[in-house]
């Protein structure tokens, strides 16, 4: 199976099916199908074929879905890029990729420019008033619009692809350096939708809400997955604006609503009993793990919701769940792997670990990704032999441990581990804590250099409207629940964290941005061990209490 099949499917059951709502405007299959025909019929014209890339740059909108599946019509591999993205990332994007085609809005033109002259493009499509574009245009470019209401007949491309050819390239954030593209076959996709929509219950009367960018996995699988079953994705730009977002949750009758941490710290700030949500039966959260203290508080607010907490990565889409019926008795985890998929905890020498014992997350299973776009090294790093000849298997990166019954509780990344004062600390396990503090909305702890700790632990904190934290109350709520050398050295408080386009807390700009901000130490002997230590370093909550505020 490949993947427009999910979409071609659906259109030959319930041609008359509203397929998509998105922008004020209602697709139904049939119609979405004939739009995605014209478009691959275009991309063909052109010159783009099969394994070629077709950039996709394009807030959430109908052209951008249609965009999607018409690159898969016409055999070639789609690369969605978020519509954020500035002019030199897009660049480096567009030639690392060797983009054939770009698909795009003329409101772009200033951020496209220079990408356009890129000679490995045959064609540009462009929605908008295309005669914007062409007085400064570098290229010339076709007309979307009227390619997509052309009113001519037309029907699909021959079918000449299998499933282990290229369907996509998804960038990953590139926080600590350039990103990667990571390389999802046919049969990757097909087989993460088969193994979601099963844990899910999807069924053809599911209306999925979807807020989160189509360049991010996690919302581009929201489309992938609905078209699968037949059922209706309502796509918005964001959720910039929550209350447009909660009121087309009432009328569009949504069952399903996909979250990361950050839409759930908004969302436990507002009074939801302005709008009817009754008809909601599922919130996903992956993206980053939710605290514990979130979960508890969403189970609340909708007791007859079903929550599940997964964890993945865009190297193989989705790696496990937690059943919502497991979640009250283990908020702390992310469940055990999904359908068709396997995965172990392995040491430094890549032998397995116990239950309770730390080790790096492996992952097994046709979903796992092909390898980095041209990037040969780096996928020798994570793509290593498996336990049966001639095989490979995914690591993940990421620290994990299971309890007796196999259920993972995520530790952190190998590379976010802070080491200070000859301990490793896991900086969710404190973040935990902090989330426990009533007031706090969001948490980020990173390890900032120290000449004698090897690194100092910092929390930053967004707390809600109208409460009011001190350091000294942070410090002593930790010291009271974890060990002395856990507790931060230092607390900021901000009025929010900047954020990735994909919603999650952007640790690596807050190192950065610290380390940028933070004086300069006059030269001179060092100080005593004594005088480095953080004062709350080894004191009970009361002796904290007793400190002056700092």
């Amino acid at each position: 199976m490949q993947i427009e099949d999910f979409l071609e499917n659906s259109a030959r059951r319930w041609s008359g099916k509203t397929a998509l709502v998105a922008g004020g405007r209602r697709l139904t299959y049939g119609e979405l199908d004939v739009q995605c025909n014209r478009l691959a019929q275009a991309l063909a014209a052109e010159g783009v074929g099969r394994g070629d890339r077709v950039v996709i740059y394009l807030d959430n909108t109908v052209e951008a879905v249609v965009a999607i599946f018409a690159a898969l019509k016409a055999e070639a591999v789609f690369v969605v890029i978020n519509p954020t993205t500035k002019a030199d990332k897009l660049l480096y994007l567009v030639n690392n990729c060797g983009a054939a085609a770009m698909i795009t809005h003329t409101s772009k033109l200033e951020a496209a420019r220079e990408s356009l002259r890129e000679p490995s493009l045959k064609a540009v499509f462009v929605d908008g008033a295309v005669e914007a574009w062409r007085p400064s245009a570098v290229k010339p470019a076709r007309p979307l619009g009227e390619i997509l209401q052309d009113e001519r007949p037309v029907g699909p491309l021959p079918k000449r692809g299998i499933d282990i050819d290229l369907a996509a390239l998804i960038y990953t954030s590139g926080s600590t350096g350039r990103s990667k593209g990571v390389m999802l076959t046919h049969l990757n996709i097909v087989s993460a939708a088969n193994s979601i929509t099963t844990y899910l219950e999807n069924k053809p009367d599911d209306i999925i809400l979807n807020v989160l960018p189509l360049s991010f996995d996690y919302g581009l699988y929201q489309v992938l997955m609905a078209f699968k079953i037949g059922g209706t994705v309502v796509l918005e730009r964001s959720f910039t604006y929550p209350a447009v977002s909660l009121q087309r949750i009432a009328q569009e009758k949504v069952t399903g609503f996909p979250i990361v941490p950050t839409i759930a710290a908004i969302l436990l700030q507002m009074d939801l009993s302005k709008w009817d949500l009754s008809s909601l039966r599922y919130i996903t959260n992956t993206a980053a793990a939710l605290p514990s203290d979130h979960i508890a508080k969403l189970r609340r607010l909708f007791p007859r919701v079903r929550l599940y907490s997964m964890y993945g990565l865009t190297e193989c889409k989705r790696v496990s769940y937690l059943p919502p019926e497991q979640i009250h008795l283990r908020p702390g985890s992310v469940g055990r792997g999904m359908p068709n998929t396997e995965v172990s905890i392995v040491d430094a020498q890549g032998d397995p670990v116990g239950p309770g014992v730390v080790g790096e997350l492996v992952v097994r299973g046709s979903n796992v990704m092909k390898g980095y776009w041209r990037r040969p090294e780096e996928t020798a790093k994570v793509l290593k032999p498996g336990r049966f000849p001639g095989e490979t298997v995914l690591y993940s990166g990421d620290l994990f441990r299971a309890d007796e019954e196999g259920y993972l509780y995520f530790v952190g990344r190998k590379d976010d581990i802070i080491k200070t004062r000859g301990e490793k600390v896991s900086p969710k396990e404190v973040e935990e804590i902090l989330y426990s503090l009533p007031g706090v909305i969001e948490a980020a702890v990173v390890g900032t250099p120290d000449p004698v700790l090897g690194s100092s632990i910092k929390a930053i904190l967004v707390t809600q409207k109208g409460v009011r934290l001190t350091e000294k109350d942070v410090l002593r709520h930790c010291a009271s629940r974890m060990e002395d050398f856990m507790v931060p050295k230092s607390v900021e408080f901000r009025d929010q964290l900047p954020k990735t386009s994909n919603g999650k807390i952007a640790k690596q700009q807050l190192v950065e941005n610290l380390q940028l901000t933070s004086p300069r130490r006059k030269s001179g002997p060092s100080s005593p061990i004594t005088d480095r230590v953080p004062a709350s370093a080894g004191m009970t909550a009361q002796e904290i209490d007793a400190q002056p505020e700092r």
